[in-house]
């Protein structure tokens, strides 16, 4: 069962490797967001391939692609679309925004205002939109993969509370190391170009309805009692955390069910470990708490307090 998972992001990862370098852990969490039904939020200092990244997996996918490049003009219709009324046939026409797609790039989300950002949460949650009171079903692939720069804040509105637990994981992406970086320089002096896409031969997998047989899979994976309250015990951890003023919701819980059993298919077992839980909580975790305003001053990250709160909580044998 889990085998075909696995095989899956194998394949996967390898293709979009043949364009970005060094970001195995960042392709692996992006699909794990896909195999679950989430969201994810990317990120990352300018340069660091994320844009790339997104274009290339929905090739390797067989997805379509949509994307929207957030700005402080951008207005909530022009990421659903509108009705557009046709004087020839007095009738109004859906013109389909950007959303209606299956890999959504929400480019630098956090470069436009509350009210456009909130339209992309009904699509989030429920997979459709709702224009001038009629709702409209998204594709069943349909995933918001936001990026954002966490070096500039003039001219940003950081995403409230509520619409980043909407994002199943958060994933930072870093500089590369002086081999990855060394190897990013070689590939375009022997004639990459991130610009000339249909240039490199992506294979992809037979069709965008492999995804969903992945998610079927993921689905079976079991995690015994044991794990659940291991699970469970981690989340209300962060509520009892000294250094946070706000601890993760219950369903931050369930992300980290979902992406345990994610990261468990993908490492070839029908079963989830505690080991899978570690590995995966801090994605999955560090939007959903608030630190106190004396720990952020201290310079303590969000990672450094989960990683204590892991600590604390007693593995399950």
């Amino acid at each position: 069962m889990s085998q075909s998972v696995g095989s899956a992001v194998a394949h996967l990862k390898a293709e979009v490797a043949k364009a970005v370098v060094g970001q195995d852990d960042v392709i692996e969490q992006v699909l794990i967001a896909l195999l679950t039904e989430g969201h994810a939020l990317i990120e990352g200092v300018p340069g660091t391939a994320k844009t790339l990244l997104v274009k290339v997996l929905a090739r390797a996918i067989g997805a379509e692609f949509g994307r929207i490049q957030f700005t402080p003009d951008l207005m909530p219709a022009d990421v659903t679309g509108t009705n557009i009324f046709n004087m020839a046939s007095s009738t109004f026409t859906l013109r389909h925004g950007p959303i209606f797609t299956d890999l959504l790039l929400a480019d630098e989300i956090n470069r436009t205002p509350p009210k456009t950002q909130a339209a992309l949460l009904e699509a989030m949650e429920e997979r459709q939109v709702t224009i001038d009171g009629e709702p409209h079903k998204l594709s069943p692939l349909f995933t918001v993969l936001a990026t954002q720069n966490p070096i500039e804040y003039e001219g940003t509105y950081p995403l409230p509370e509520a619409q980043l637990d909407r994002f199943m994981l958060k994933i930072i992406v870093d500089y590369p190391n002086a081999d990855q970086e060394l190897r990013v320089v070689a590939n375009w002096n022997a004639g990459f170009n991130s610009r000339r896409l249909e240039d490199i031969e992506i294979q992809p997998i037979p069709d965008a309805a492999a995804m969903l047989d992945c998610r079927s899979q993921v689905r079976a994976v079991t995690v015994e009692d044991g794990v659940q309250q291991y699970i469970v015990g981690i989340v209300r951890g962060t509520r009892g955390a000294v250094n946070l003023s706000w601890g993760a919701s219950p369903r931050a819980a369930v992300a980290l069910l979902l992406c345990s059993k994610a990261l468990a298919a993908i490492r070839g077992r029908s079963f989830v470990t505690p080991d899978d839980v570690k590995e995966i909580a801090k994605p999955v975790l560090r939007h959903r708490i608030v630190l106190r305003s004396e720990a952020e001053i201290e310079g303590t990250s969000p990672d450094q307090v989960l990683e204590e709160v892991i600590a604390s909580v007693d593995v399950p044998r």
